[in-house]
Formats: structure tokens, C-alpha cells, sequence
């Protein structure tokens, strides 16, 4: 009984949220339904003493690089940097490769520091433009997204500083280029499969006589184009290709990966021991350990200087459309970590409840190894949250220490459990409540129903890639 009513608050919060409710509000009632169900005396304790002291520590720690990733995406569009960029790529790989295009450009401004849901929103008017000159059928561009977006950049490539490949430095006292070459050998798996998924879908529909609209000669795909022209987003690629401001538009986003490495090394010698608030006369706050703030702090420093960067880079552009750019990109950020952190005390509830117990208990029989417990564990909370970030923050809160442990008696450097943890995150975490998923489709104006399908098969290619990587190092050792 205690496991159904786990599996029955999830299912829930699955529901609600592939109708399109907002998390925010429904993952707390979904959480205290099940907290009612187990022993109605504890809802209003869980409620101010789990699910909002997890989602405040959630906030307090993760919420700047939203924030200033999301500030970093619109000065990127307003600027036009997003724009040199595409033009680049399309340059390089040609108009007729509008998959492989999308997808580098999604994986370079996710890379910089850019937030996932504002690569959707910047790539969406160029993926539309490129597709529909290509005669790409519109119901595979979430998934090109998802692949560039969600994928081998958030938590696979080190160095990557989206908060996904931050998570972990926090617990096990590493940086961000944790394990590199098993990371590259990660996102080189998840790039190829995942292209060569896209394009068998391509070919498929191009053999069925399927195009942007719909099949031709249909009159549903007629209405469509119709309805569609009137509000497709208009992106102008200029016509002349000006070498020198190409590669000065690449400018700001290599310096926010320089300046990160840059911090990574310099941020533990401005600050050896930490920080103690009592040396200042502040005895009210808790000491500061330089290992466990060093990812977050030089990311944060690292996008400060990209935005100044690519205001430099147009700053008329940028000041014109200043005031509601700053209020678009404000209120995405809060609304992505609002949805992040509903999700992260949805499963700090649901882990506190007698019914996890027997799930963790069962996983630890089952998977003694760490790097597969971890991957196991962090697969299946990212799935019950929705949320990647939820999901690796819940299991290494409850088994970091242990993996700790563990890891040592392996004999497994922590960069290794750092990155298979990362990686399996970005797991299942995609599944139909998915506040990105829901994002994104909501951006390109399609359904579950049209193109889930494809995300969801990114979803296992990116699933299958964390045991692929224990496999590899397992064999090798390489780190």
C-alpha cells in the first residue's frame, strides 16, 4: 500500500502535468495527497518542513544561474549574436542539413551558458525557417531541439556549465570538467545515435511523401499551411557572409567556457579555507567550504562576464529592447526554477515517505555496484520529478555520503560518480511531465500526441548512454 501510494501521487502529477496544469501548483498537492494517505497528522508538518525547506535550499543555491543564464540568452537574441551564429552554421554545413544545423546550434548557445528553455525559444524561429524551406516535416523539430538542448551539452561535455554538470561539485568536491574523456565519449554516443535517429525519421516521412505541413495533397495540410503563414516567425539570414563578424559573434560564448575554467582554478586560491562570517563579526551564518561552492560560483562569474561580453558586442541592439528583454528573461528564469524546485520538494516529500524506503532498500540489494546504483537511482527519481536537477539533487542529498563510501571501497574516482550521476539525470527525466518538455512543445505550437514520440526516443538513447558509460569504464579505467 505505501508503494501505491507513491506510484498514485506520481501518476498524478504525470497527469496534471501532460494537461498542461502548472507544477508549481501541483506538485505539492500531489506530494501531500500523498503524505495524507500515509498519515493524515503529518501534512501541515512535510508541507513547512520538507517540501518548502527543500524547495528554499533549492532556490538558494541554483537560482543565480537560471537567472543569469536566462539574461545571458536574451542579450545573445537581442544582439543578434544567435543570429551570426545560425548564419555560421548554416554556412558550414549547408541550408539542406537543417537537422544537423539546429543541432549545433542548440548544443553551442546550451554549452555557453545559455538555459535550456531559452534555446527553445531562441532556435524555434530558425529550426521553423530551415524546416520549412527543407520540406521537414514541423513534428520533428522538438525533438532536433531536445537532442542539441537537453542532451550531450547539459551534463555530458565537461566543462558544460548548465546546472545539470553543476549538481554534483557541490557533493563530491569536484568542478565541472569531472571525468573528461568519459564525458566526450558520452556526448560523441549521444550525438551519433541521435543524428542518425532524426535522419531515419526524415527519410521515412520524405518516403511517405510527408512535408512540413503534412502529407501533400492533403486537405488538412493545405488549412495547415494556410493557418501557419500567418504566423510563422520571420528569420532573415543575411545574404552577405561577413568572415570578421562571424568570428567575432563567437567571441562572447568562448569566454564564458575560458572564464569558467579561469575561476575554477583561481576561485579555491582567493579562498583556501573557505569562508568564515565569524571572522567578520557574523555569528548568525554558517561557514562557506570553497570545494563545495567553487562550480557554482565560477559559473555564475563566468556568465556575469559573458553578458557584458555580448552587450559589447551590440550594445545598441541589446539597450534598445533593454527593459522588456530583462523582464521576459527574468520572469522565464523564475518560472524554470519555480519549476524545478516544485518538482525537487516533490521528491524530498516522497522520499521521506515509508514507501521510498522499500524502493532505495530494493535498488541497494539489487545494485551494489555505486556507478550503478547511481545511475539507476538518479534515472528513476529525475522520472518520478520530471526534473533532472530534482532528481540528481534528491539522490545525492539521501546517498551521497554512502556513494562516498562506496566509491572509495571501489576504488572509483569521484569524478567518475560525479559524471555517470550527471549524466543519468538527463535520463528519464524527459518523460510527459517534463516542465522543459512542456515548454518546448508549447514554443513550437505542437502536441504530445505529434511529436513526444521522438523526444521520448532521445530519452533512451541518452538513458542507455550512462550504463554504456560505466561499461567503458569498467573495461578501461579511463577517466
Amino acid at each position: 500500500m505505501e508503494l501505491i501510494i507513491i506510484l498514485l501521487s506520481l501518476g498524478l502529477l504525470m497527469f496534471v502535468a501532460y494537461r498542461g496544469f502548472s507544477v508549481i501548483l501541483f506538485a505539492p498537492l500531489c506530494a501531500l495527497l500523498a503524505v495524507l494517505l500515509t498519515d493524515p497528522g503529518h501534512v501541515l508538518p512535510f508541507y513547512s518542513n520538507v517540501f518548502m525547506a527543500k524547495m528554499v535550499d533549492y532556490i538558494k543555491l541554483y537560482f543565480p544561474i537560471f537567472l543569469l543564464g536566462a539574461i545571458f540568452g536574451k542579450v545573445v537574441e537581442m544582439s543578434g549574436l544567435a543570429k551570426s551564429i545560425a548564419e555560421t552554421i548554416i554556412k558550414v554545413v549547408g541550408p539542406k542539413r537543417s537537422m544537423l544545423a539546429i543541432v549545433l546550434l542548440c548544443a553551442i548557445l546550451t554549452y555557453s551558458g545559455v538555459s535550456l528553455v531559452v534555446v527553445a525559444f531562441a532556435v524555434y524561429p530558425f529550426a521553423a525557417n530551415l524546416f520549412r524551406e527543407s520540406n521537414i516535416p514541423k513534428r520533428l523539430i522538438p525533438g532536433t531541439i531536445a537532442l542539441g538542448a537537453f542532451t550531450f551539452t547539459m551534463d555530458a561535455l565537461p566543462g558544460s556549465p548548465q546546472v545539470q554538470n553543476v549538481i554534483p561539485t557541490t557533493f563530491f568536491k569536484t568542478d565541472i570538467y569531472a571525468a573528461p574523456t568519459l564525458g566526450f565519449i558520452a556526448a560523441c554516443i549521444v550525438f551519433i545515435l541521435g543524428m542518425c535517429y532524426l535522419d531515419s525519421r526524415r527519410r521515412k516521412a520524405e518516403k511517405m511523401k510527408e512535408g512540413y505541413y503534412g502529407f501533400a495533397g492533403d486537405a488538412k495540410t493545405e488549412m495547415a499551411a494556410a493557418a501557419e503563414a500567418e504566423k510563422l516567425p520571420v528569420v532573415s539570414l543575411e545574404a552577405e557572409f561577413s568572415v570578421a563578424r562571424q568570428i567575432i559573434a563567437f567571441i562572447p560564448i568562448t569566454l564564458v567556457g575560458v572564464m569558467n575554467k579561469v575561476f575554477t582554478i583561481y576561485i579555491p586560491k582567493w579562498y583556501p579555507n573557505g569562508f568564515d562570517f565569524t571572522a567578520v563579526g557574523m555569528d548568525g551564518y554558517a561557514k562557506i567550504e570553497t570545494s563545495q561552492v567553487v562550480g557554482i560560483w565560477s559559473v555564475e562569474m563566468a556568465l556575469v562576464m559573458g553578458i557584458l561580453a555580448t552587450i559589447a558586442f551590440n550594445y545598441k541592439g541589446v539597450l534598445t529592447g533593454a527593459k522588456a528583454g530583462l523582464s521576459v528573461s527574468i520572469g522565464g528564469a523564475l518560472l524554470a526554477s519555480m519549476n524545478s524546485a516544485s518538482e525537487f520538494g516533490f521528491g524530498a516529500v516522497i522520499a521521506s515517505l515509508p514507501g521510498f524506503a522499500l524502493v532505495r532498500d530494493g535498488l541497494s540489494q539489487a545494485f551494489t555496484h555505486p556507478l550503478i546504483n547511481g545511475a539507476v537511482t538518479t534515472n528513476i527519481l529525475a522520472g518520478i520529478s520530471g526534473s533532472a536537477t530534482a532528481g540528481m539533487s534528491i539522490t545525492l542529498g539521501i546517498m551521497a555520503d554512502k556513494y562516498i563510501e562506496l566509491a572509495n571501497q571501489f576504488g572509483i574516482p569521484l569524478e567518475v560518480m560525479h559524471r555517470v550521476i550527471a549524466l543519468a539525470s538527463g535520463g528519464m527525466d524527459t518523460l510527459p511531465h517534463n516542465g522543459a518538455v512542456i515548454t518546448l512543445l508549447a514554443v513550437t505550437g505542437l502536441t504530445h500526441r505529434q511529436s513526444y514520440r521522438d523526444i521520448f526516443a532521445i530519452t533512451i538513447i541518452k538513458t542507455i548512454t550512462a550504463f554504456l558509460v560505466i561499461g567503458v569504464y569498467m573495461l578501461t579505467g579511463i577517466v
